[in-house]
């Protein structure tokens, strides 16, 4: 039976390693479904592990240990290894190199430290029953998400996992602590893509015209009430729009208007119900003022289920390998993760990974350009994995 001193001490000796992976990484992010050099360098690792390996959707790469002790248990890891189209602001020796580019998501975290996960897991392997599934994942910043496209080419299969597990960087969350919820998590995200068509013309002959500019402000004021006066006030639901696009001139009112924006919510059925009514309240506000409104939505990733009963176990693995004190609640956070969609399909848990500290600066938000961790959370990222799947496979 492996103690959680052994594991402990091989996380210790490889921590070095995971940092020189991770700043590696991060100096050398790259954009959704085109990881190309980044699954280069995993490849290369597993390789020097002596871990088999396959590459699926283009990028992604599974690796596979098997235990050599007898069991027929496997579990699948997930990391994702992609990055964001954001210009780094931070002034440090791993800063991307890459600009416009950048590991704000800590998605160079989560590789680092499932290779860290595959390295100790490796040295155990004469020491454990089951299979382990190490699923480096592409594009999960993009839809429509790495995970749905390596479900469809087989990675829950051959073999099938009983269980799969995630971790995510969380700034807000100081480095040595960690924290987990059962049940519903996370968001299900739809992308709104909309186009209002007036008729332009010169901003003093108002009466000329149809203004797009003002009929897309009634619809984005309007649009709120779904959420206000529609949902359940019981069911968090979120809608912002991020961007109006209207290219006309202090005197000059535009032919069109773009607009994009989200729709998160927690409730399939009321997901499906909430697009008809957005569309069917935008278009009828443009005809209402003479104009027209082509809305269209790109569906997004379902809502992030945390099967109970591997959470429960998963949270007290933790407790046992970090103790209790380190080990949070979470709350239901709106963000979205194509995680969510190994977790309609098999027993998921995805928990979050303390990296922040406001001493160290490193306490700015994911999608920040001055994101970046406190490397600590480093010392505990692939022991305490390692640690929760040989658990769970019952060793």
């Amino acid at each position: 039976m492996i103690n959680k001193d052994q594991v402990q001490t091989l996380a210790a000796q490889i921590y070095d390693d995971v940092v020189a992976n991770r700043r590696h990484l991060h100096a050398n992010p790259e954009l959704s479904f085109q990881e190309y050099e980044t699954s280069k360098f995993i490849q290369a690792r597993l390789q020097e592990l002596g871990i088999p390996f396959t590459v699926m959707a283009d990028t992604g790469v599974v690796g596979l240990i098997t235990g050599e002790l007898p069991s027929e248990q496997v579990i699948a890891l997930r990391a994702d290894i992609d990055a964001l189209p954001i210009t780094e602001a931070n002034d440090k020796p791993y800063t991307s190199k890459n600009t416009g580019v950048m590991h704000a998501c800590g998605h160079d975290v989560h590789t680092s430290s499932l290779l860290g996960v595959a390295h100790i897991l490796q040295q155990l392997k004469a020491d454990f029953g089951g299979t382990v599934k190490l699923i480096f994942q592409p594009g999960e910043e993009r839809l429509p998400g790495g995970a749905s496209i390596m479900i469809k080419e087989g990675v829950l299969q051959n073999p099938a996992p009983h269980h799969i597990i995630g971790q995510h960087v969380m700034p807000m969350i100081d480095a040595g602590k960690v924290g987990f919820r059962s049940g519903i998590y996370m968001a299900s995200t739809d992308e709104l893509y909309v186009t209002v068509t007036g008729k332009g013309g010169h901003g003093a002959q108002p009466q000329q015209n149809i203004d797009p500019v003002l009929i897309t402000s009634h619809i984005i004021v309007a649009l709120q009430q779904i959420v206000s006066r529609n949902a359940d006030p019981r069911l968090p639901t979120v809608l912002s729009f991020g961007k109006v696009i209207a290219n006309g001139a202090t005197n000059i009112i535009p032919n069109e208007v773009k607009l994009e924006g989200t729709f998160r919510t927690l409730n399939e059925q009321w997901r499906a119900e909430a697009k008809i009514l957005m569309k069917k309240m935008a278009e009828g506000i443009a005809e209402s003022m003479g104009g027209s409104c082509e809305f269209t939505i790109m569906n997004g990733y379902p809502f992030l289920v945390n099967e109970e009963k591997l959470t429960a176990n998963a949270r007290a693995f933790a407790e046992d390998y970090l103790g209790k004190e380190n080990v949070l609640d979470l709350d239901i956070w709106m963000a979205a993760e194509d995680f969510a969609y190994y977790s309609q399909v098999t027993d998921a848990c995805f928990y979050r990974l303390g990296t922040g500290n406001a001493a160290k600066g490193t306490s700015y938000s994911v999608h920040h350009p001055n994101f970046d961790i406190d490397e600590d959370a480093l010392k505990i990222s692939s022991g305490l994995m390692a640690y929760m799947a040989l658990k769970q496979l019952g060793n």
